[in-house]
């Protein structure tokens, strides 16, 4: 017996592979065999259990994971299908736990959750930020193994610039946080057509842009002047945008980013105690033509991409893989995130938007864990599931353990 979740995910792999080079029937399978057990086995995913619970002998899931696939083409086709129309491209490097000394690419990498440096492995990955649905869609997640004749930064400007073609198809402004307001970061990107959204330090230094005025002296006439004091504003090029509230106050100007040496579009917000000034954060995009509430948004959103990983993280295995070659440890890190999105799409997107309630990853599998039993009892046991009188024991099952609320 197959259940319509199986059936629901097997249809949604069906209709991304239209959209890839042409496999052959036994890698369609083989990607769906193992898609379903991502989103089914509970515990650590590796090849022992992926031979236990699969269709397949253990040594089969070690050589199909060593062959790559389309995972940025497959995810994109989702996104292009189930998303809404306002996108960005989010990235965000995250750091997988891994022992050992003989893994490609093992060093020393921070690690959010323990705010400090820990020894392990690391993804550069890139997702889709669905701003009229309020979520993240997986694309491509990129192993980090720099060269030694480079720093990180541009290992991170390397992974975008390379796929920007195809990023391009989805959205043109890539999201990412404040560590990535670099001057090689951000020029690097826009070389290739890629527009940056991130935050500033509270540190950085602002010009005003003025008028060209030729005074007839030597030298190029003065287009910057003045650095920009986030306390005391100039409302000749600062306007007032927004004030929700006494405690909130936005502004917006068009200035000269010194360190980025460019010109760009700022969103200040100034954080208000009794009318005074006890915190600012400053956004920006070299996309100009951007507004700044859009700008706001777009960035507040991008954390989204963070709860792609809880998810996987904490449902999908995606620290859990033994393997010691860059291809498989590719293919599982992708293969984790992908589930997660082929999950979302399935059981969230699936449901109209003014009826949708929290996305439950964790409800998810244990539906699909539940269903994997059955299956095997059901095989093993010859029962008829179809029969009228077992469809509310089987139901019953499927759900056993889930949240009540």
């Amino acid at each position: 017996m197959i259940f319509k979740t199986h059936l629901t995910y097997n249809l949604l792999c069906e209709q991304c592979f239209l959209t890839l080079k042409p496999l052959n029937t036994w890698r369609k399978d083989f990607i769906k065999d193992v898609l379903w057990l991502f989103l089914s086995i509970y515990g650590r995913i590796n090849f022992s259990q992926l031979g236990r619970y699969g269709s397949y002998c253990e040594q089969r899931y070690r050589q199909q994971f060593e062959q790559s696939f389309q995972f940025l083409e497959f995810n994109a086709a989702l996104v292009k299908q189930y998303c809404g129309e306002r996108k960005v491209i989010a990235f965000d490097p995250s750091y997988i736990p891994k022992s050992g000394k003989h893994t490609p690419g093992l060093g020393r990498y921070w690690s959010g959750c323990a705010a400090c440096v820990k020894w392990g492995l690391e993804i550069s990955g890139i997702a889709a930020i669905d701003l009229d649905n309020h979520t993240a869609i997986h694309l491509e997640a990129v192993q980090t193994i720099p060269e030694s004749q480079t720093t990180l930064i541009d290992f991170y400007a390397k992974v975008l610039t390379d796929r920007a073609d195809k990023l391009l198809k989805t959205s043109d402004t890539v999201v990412c946080d404040a560590y990535f307001s670099k001057e090689p970061f951000v020029t690097k990107l826009c070389e290739v057509g890629l527009h940056v959204v991130s935050r500033f330090r509270d540190d950085v230094r602002l010009q005003y842009i003025i008028p060209k005025v030729m005074t007839g002296k030597r030298g190029r006439p003065k287009e910057y002047e003045g650095a920009v004091d986030f306390e005391n504003l100039d409302m000749n090029h600062f306007s007032l945008v927004q004030q929700e509230n006494k405690d909130i106050k936005v502004y917006t100007a068009i200035v000269k980013a010194v360190a980025l040496k460019r010109v760009v579009k700022i969103v200040l917000v100034h954080y208000l105690d009794n009318g005074n000034i006890k915190s600012s954060k400053i956004y920006f995009s070299t996309k100009n033509s951007l507004e700044a509430m859009e700008i706001l948004d777009i960035y507040q959103t991008r954390f989204q991409i963070e709860f792609l990983y809880r998810d996987a993280k904490q449902f999908t295995s995606l620290t859990s893989s033994q393997a010691r070659e860059v291809n498989k440890l590719n293919f599982h890190f992708n293969m984790s995130l992908t589930a997660v999105n082929v999950a979302k799409v399935a059981h969230w997107f699936s449901i109209p938007k003014e009826e949708r309630k929290s996305f439950s990853m964790s409800d998810i599998k244990t539906i699909n864990h539940n269903a994997l039993l059955l299956n095997r009892f059901i095989s093993m046991f010859a029962i008829k599931p179809n029969i009228l009188k077992n469809n509310q024991n089987v139901k019953e099952l499927l759900f056993y353990g889930t949240n009540a609320a």
